[in-house]
């Protein structure tokens, strides 16, 4: 069975879940809203055991509909410019969720995401990200949390390439997903299934490959 906020995730950050086999085009008045950055995504996908849900904004489900009924490809290529932003980037991920994390011991502490000397990426997040330090105060790695909605919280993380390989990434994603389940939420992480370093993290962390996969339409 479906965990419960997963489903709650998957309803409100889509407008619809689940659906049966295919591809089902569903209309979601939050595409055409600020994201977690203060950015639209005005196309997202989840696809599962065949099926798959492409959230849009409602006045472009029926033109989307319309693309569907060709070749996958197809769609996939047009649908940036078919959701009014043509010169933006599709994105296909790898999607895990964790209810168990690791128990990786802790490795970062909660701070605010306004120090300078943190990467542009992490100081996106309006809310404390998780970072580790070295013994003379400077970055190495961190993890900030996408709250999509109430439901679902994903995690996004980046080590520095001087820290790699002493397994900070993680710890920290594993610190981070206990701190999504106590705050009453389920844990999400996304990535590019090329990027064999991110999967390995994500295994290690307690967020399983279930064959689950994602893709939407972002800005470059």
């Amino acid at each position: 069975m479906l965990d419960r906020r997963l489903y709650l995730h998957l309803v409100t950050w889509l407008g619809q879940w689940p659906a049966g086999p295919g591809l089902h085009v569903v209309g979601s008045r939050r595409r055409g809203r600020p994201a977690w950055d203060g950015r639209l995504r005005p196309a997202i996908a989840v696809q599962a055991a065949g099926s798959t849900v492409l959230s849009v904004p409602p006045e472009r489900v029926e033109a989307i509909r319309a693309l569907a009924r060709g070749p996958e490809a197809e769609l996939l290529a047009a649908l940036p410019a078919a959701v009014g932003q043509p010169d933006w980037m599709l994105a296909d991920d790898v999607f895990r969720w964790c209810l168990d994390p690791a128990p990786l011991p802790e490795v970062g502490r909660w701070v605010p995401p306004t120090d300078p000397a943190f990467p542009p990426w992490l100081r996106l997040f309006d809310r404390e990200v998780l970072v580790v330090r070295n013994t003379d105060g400077g970055y190495l790695a961190g993890v900030g949390i996408k709250r999509h909605d109430q439901h679902g919280h994903e995690l996004a993380v980046g080590t520095t390439p001087a820290a790699r390989g002493r397994g900070l990434a993680r710890r920290l994603v594993a610190q981070a997903a206990r701190r999504v389940l106590d705050e009453g939420a389920v844990p999400t992480y996304r990535h590019d299934p090329a990027n064999l370093a991110s999967a390995r993290v994500a295994e290690a962390a307690g967020f399983p490959d279930r064959g689950w996969r994602s893709y939407g339409v972002y800005p470059r």
